[in-house]
């Protein structure tokens, strides 16, 4: 019997929609960790502030998976990659490079000599970062033969530990894939005492067969996403893996008996499709942009889908604010976030920051000492999280005597540099109603304190009444 590796791709597919929370995604990742998955890979790092902030969140998170964090073709990407997750025990860097003369003229405008030349020098400066780097063939399946042997060759000499090839047209019948499989082990010596992973799209309903069949030809790790849709199903593997694991003779180290209830519990995913770039329509429940032709009936409904319950003053001062921006560009949902946590609801502060001081580092908890002004009386307390954020939060719920839920944490540059300035949008639920609050720093934390303590202030005012 032989171990085959789990690697989940929701987070890297969730980038292109965009429609899981902070919140929603470091409860994912938990969840997949609990429930045995060996690899889970994240998207890009394309926002500098949050996407690192995620990375720094799930790493003392997860106690059994390896975060996988893929890169772009560029130097800068891999330097990026590395420096956020140089704290974290086990990490993967993942270079993925189209193989197909259709994907490398579409994507990359590269022709096949230059992209192998690529492919090189890039899995070499992977492994001095990082002893865990995989190199992923996009489109392996399309591709000439003797291009393809020579691009995994090629990233093996460089120090790539994992090859995965992708079946992404998703075309591929299972006898097909299995001889593919084959073939590559026949002609890639190689590949010998490596780990070859195997990715198919679902697009035909076939990606579980053929991942099943390429296991019995050599695969030892598979790609699979807790949400399904184009992707193989986690669920649908792991059944397989259940029922006939040993006839296939290969096991893996998912928790069978917690499965079902873990994914099933996945509720944050959304039923309907997520359409980017297209007018609101709340009925179609397509993605959010309004423009300066939508009036204040259109803005507050999409207030209203957003989850907030505001008043008709406060519906108009969102709606004055929105006209300001929309005069100048197109407005998104979480630019609408924004507006409403600045607009809506502004009260006399009952709480106010006068100082914290944090610790943190990778040998260690993090722990933050706050104290805050209230009605001129001093309250401190210390407390211990799970990373700098989450003991400025516990700290402040500790001060206040209450828990809130956090129903979304976003970070979003407004100036550019080093020292660049960053708006954090905290959104809490109280009683069932949504509050949001807005804080503005240079620094992470600071500002995700500002919005935190702005978003309680709102909960203690109307709470108040």
């Amino acid at each position: 019997m032989k171990k085959v590796k789990i690697s989940d791709v929701t987070l890297r597919e969730d980038a292109k929609s965009g429609f899981l929370s902070f919140k929603e995604k470091v409860s994912l990742a938990k969840k997949l960790d609990r429930l045995g998955v060996d690899i889970i890979e994240t998207a890009k790092i394309s926002n500098a502030k949050t996407d690192v902030l995620f990375l720094h969140t799930i790493a003392p998170l997860l106690t059994k998976s390896i975060i996988s964090c893929p890169v772009d073709l560029n130097e800068k990407s891999i330097e990026q990659a590395t420096e956020a997750l140089k704290c974290t025990k086990n990490f993967r860097l993942k270079l993925s490079a189209p193989v197909s003369s259709v994907q490398m003229e579409y994507l990359c405008g590269k022709k096949p000599d230059a992209m192998i030349e690529l492919i090189g020098e890039l899995t070499k400066k992977c492994a001095k970062s990082c002893d865990d780097v995989e190199f992923s063939a996009l489109d392996a399946t399309r591709s000439e033969p003797e291009f393809l042997y020579s691009a995994i060759k090629t990233a093996i000499a460089s120090g790539a530990k994992t090859v995965t090839v992708c079946d992404s047209a998703g075309e591929m019948l299972p006898s097909e894939y299995e001889a593919f499989i084959a073939d590559l082990y026949k002609n890639i010596p190689e590949l010998s005492g490596l780990t070859l992973a195997a990715e198919c799209s679902d697009k035909l309903d076939m990606g579980c067969a053929c991942l099943v069949s390429g296991v019995g030809a050599g695969i030892s790790e598979i790609k699979v996403s807790a949400e399904g849709k184009d992707q193989t199903s986690l669920l649908s593997v792991a059944r397989i893996f259940k029922a006939r694991g040993d006839f296939f003779g290969a096991y893996t180290d998912l928790n069978y008996t917690e499965l079902e209830h873990i994914v099933s519990g996945l509720g944050f995913f959304k039923a309907q499709d997520i359409i980017d770039g297209k007018a609101f329509d709340a009925e179609k429940g397509e993605s959010l942009v309004l423009s300066a032709k939508d009036d204040i009936n259109t803005v507050a409904l999409a207030v209203k889908r957003l989850g907030y319950d505001l008043s008709e003053e406060d519906i108009k001062n969102v709606y004055s604010e929105f006209e300001k921006v929309a005069r100048k560009k197109q407005v998104t949902e979480r630019e609408l976030e924004v507006i409403v946590a600045s607009a809506a609801l502004q009260t006399a502060p009952t709480y106010k920051l006068k100082s914290y001081t944090l610790n943190s580092g990778n040998l260690i908890n993090a722990s933050c000492v706050m104290t805050l002004l209230k009605e001129n009386e001093e309250l401190q307390e210390m407390t211990v999280g799970d990373g700098p954020v989450d003991a400025a939060f516990q700290c402040i719920e500790k001060i206040v005597g209450r828990k809130f839920e956090l129903d979304d944490f976003q970070i979003q540059s407004i100036t550019e540099g080093k020292e660049a300035a960053g708006v954090t949008v905290i959104k809490l639920r109280s009683n069932g109603k949504l509050y949001s609050g807005k804080g503005i720093s240079t620094d992470i934390v600071e500002s995700s304190i500002n919005a935190y303590i702005n978003a309680l202030n709102k909960i203690c005012f109307e709470e108040a009444e």
